[in-house]
């Protein structure tokens, strides 16, 4: 594969922000988008365990709805696209055993072969459960899947604004994801930014780098 000039990922990085209003004219091109949700599927996981489902709200409806359960925020409306990512609730031996079928599979092995690791998975399992923390842990890994996804997103010129200012109750009550298993933890909105959307014009504001990055 060719790899990108450090200089490209940079200047994605100084580009994108959490883009506020949207042009609503303005839609993601199938072929971008398909690889944006590519990047959503190959973000990493803790044991690669994929806790998570990435729900794409495109009904016009029901984004209406869910922009009620943002406090009348607009960007679900508004974007080409939205996605709300929902973690996994009380991850069981039936996640872990579908995940391990997946992984014979993928790779050409046998179920037998990957018992050890099995054994390793469903002991953390069950002592997050026993712990209460295993519901916590699901959610930090679809983190990590939006994290990447914005990424991606900047890299291609597509606008992202990440968005935890959300009813997780009513987001689960309007997409049925109560009953799957799942839980709604934030969401992201992309598309392409309105011209006169005052947020694209600000500055930046980080710390300085030596006031984050420590070297040992």
């Amino acid at each position: 594969m060719t790899h990108l000039p450090t200089k490209t990922l940079t200047e994605a990085l100084h580009w994108r922000y959490a883009t506020k209003k949207f042009d609503p004219s303005a839609k993601i091109p199938a072929a971008t988008w398909a690889a944006l949700e590519e990047a959503l599927v190959l973000a990493p996981s803790s044991f690669g365990l994929q806790p998570w489902k990435f729900v794409i709200v495109q009904d016009g409806a029901t984004r209406e709805k869910l922009s009620a359960a943002a406090w009348g925020q607009r960007q679900p409306v508004d974007c080409s696209h939205f996605v709300v990512f929902a973690g996994r609730k009380g991850l069981d031996m039936g996640d872990i055993k579908a995940f391990l079928e997946r992984t014979a599979e993928v790779r050409g092995s046998t179920l037998d072969s990957l018992k050890a690791y099995g054994d390793v998975i469903t002991g953390f399992a069950e002592r997050g459960r026993k712990e209460g923390w295993i519901d916590a842990w699901a959610a930090k890994q679809a983190y990590i899947a939006l994290g990447g996804l914005m990424t991606a997103a900047a890299l291609l010129g597509v606008d992202a604004c990440p968005m935890e200012g959300l009813d997780p109750a009513k987001f689960n009550e309007i997409l049925g994801l109560t009953e799957k298993g799942y839980a709604a933890l934030c969401a992201c909105a992309l598309g392409y930014r309105a011209a006169d959307d005052k947020y694209a014009k600000l500055p930046k504001v980080r710390y300085k780098a030596e006031d984050v990055i420590v070297h040992v």
